[in-house]
């Protein structure tokens, strides 16, 4: 976990340019004491004696404060304060009034309507219009740094999933040799350690491919290009594939089947196989014994769904948590930690949901989507995965 302390230092290192402010007013020799007592190695003084003029240097300039007289010929403080407001380029600008006016309510109420943050009368004390300046020149400078510091963020994570989708693609070859020459080991053992020995190896060597496979499919889902195909398929026939699969890395696996009503629609055959496997899969591994109960089920008209159920308790606090990347796996050493994010992800972008309770001492999973039509899948296939 980052040292919020260390994390702070670090932001203070950051190399930020003076903030600006803009002063407005016509009379010059206002101009000239405003900049002798605002600027400073930190503060960089605009200075503008018209409205237009003002406008123009807002339009170049990130101002973290403008300070406009009200009583000036052409465009008063007034109007040109709604001008700024009304410019989405300049509308965040916070404003202080200078006025030499006697106090007048009614101007102050206009003040404050035209968008101003303050209204100071002439002649303004020095410490009170520097006290106001530093407030807003620290906010200012505050929002630079978060905005530098998210763009490093940014562009640290954009590295870090670059890096993950070259490293998965590359271990695809040597791995592909392990699985090739375990199944080689398995059909030449002449004793039951070797068959053993291979079938250990084939096993691992397939977790290892479920594990990149998954790293791939994050890396695809956070940059948003990860494509649904949507075509007229069958759940049954998918979870038939993914159970058959399944039970030949648990052999010992007990897990019963069950299915309801029509099973056919319209959607991505390989993805909802990957949710079917992410999810039996993750019981499998983290069932504390007894049956785990897969449930298909397509009497809903317009929806089809899918229910894992396996002995076993989520932690409450866990629980709202548990799609989240590398927060679904129980035992570190069994799993990344995506299988239920990449669920949650893929039932989104068939637009549905996951979900997940404790029931009765045991961890129900759900996942439901639409059925879809055949009429749709010109839509659907065009369908990107989006980070929710």
């Amino acid at each position: 976990m980052t040292n919020p302390t260390l994390q702070a230092s670090r932001l203070l290192e950051m190399q930020l340019a003076p903030a600006k402010i803009l002063i407005v007013d016509d009379v010059p020799q206002n101009l000239l004491a405003m900049r002798a007592l605002l600027e400073g190695e930190e503060v960089q003084v605009l200075t503008a004696q018209s409205g237009a003029e003002a406008l123009e240097l807002l339009l170049e300039n990130d101002v973290a404060v403008a300070l406009l007289d009200v009583n000036m010929p052409e465009i008063n403080g007034f109007d040109l304060a709604e001008l700024i407001r009304g410019s989405p380029r300049t509308s965040h600008v916070p404003i202080i009034f200078l006025t030499a006016s006697p106090q007048d309510p009614g101007r102050a109420f206009r003040g404050y309507e035209s968008g101003a943050v303050d209204f100071l009368h002439k002649p303004i004390e020095p410490h009170v219009i520097l006290s106001k300046v530093r407030v807003f020149v620290e906010l200012h400078q505050q929002r630079a740094m978060l905005r530098e510091h998210n763009e490093r963020l940014k562009k640290s994570l954009e590295l870090n999933e670059t890096m993950i989708a070259v490293m998965t693609h590359d271990l695809r070859t040597p791995l592909t040799v392990i699985s090739l020459n375990a199944q080689m080991l398995g059909l030449g053992a002449t004793t039951a350690d070797m068959q053993t020995l291979a079938h250990r190896i084939g096993n691992s060597a397939d977790r290892m491919a479920r594990m990149i496979q998954q790293l791939l499919d994050f890396t695809r889902i956070r940059a948003g290009i990860l494509r649904l195909e949507k075509r007229k398929a069958d759940l049954h026939d998918a979870a038939d594939r993914v159970v058959t699969e399944l039970l030949q890395t648990h052999p010992k696996a007990q897990l019963e089947t069950a299915f309801a009503g029509d099973l056919t629609g319209v959607f991505d055959a390989d993805r909802v196989e990957q949710i079917l496997s992410n999810m039996v899969g993750n019981a499998l591994q983290n069932a504390t014994g007894g049956v785990v109960h897969l449930r298909v089920d397509g009497t809903e008209r317009d929806t089809l769904s899918i229910e894992v159920q396996n002995d076993g308790q989520v932690p409450e606090d866990l629980l709202p948590r548990l799609f989240e990347p590398f927060k679904g796996s129980f035992h570190a050493t069994q799993g990344l930690g995506l299988g239920l994010y990449i669920v949650d992800q893929f039932a989104r972008a068939h637009g549905g949901f996951a979900s997940a309770q404790n029931v009765q001492g045991q961890v129900m999973v759900r996942v439901e989507f639409p059925r879809g039509s055949v009429e749709t899948r010109a839509q659907a296939s065009a369908l990107t995965l989006k980070n929710s």
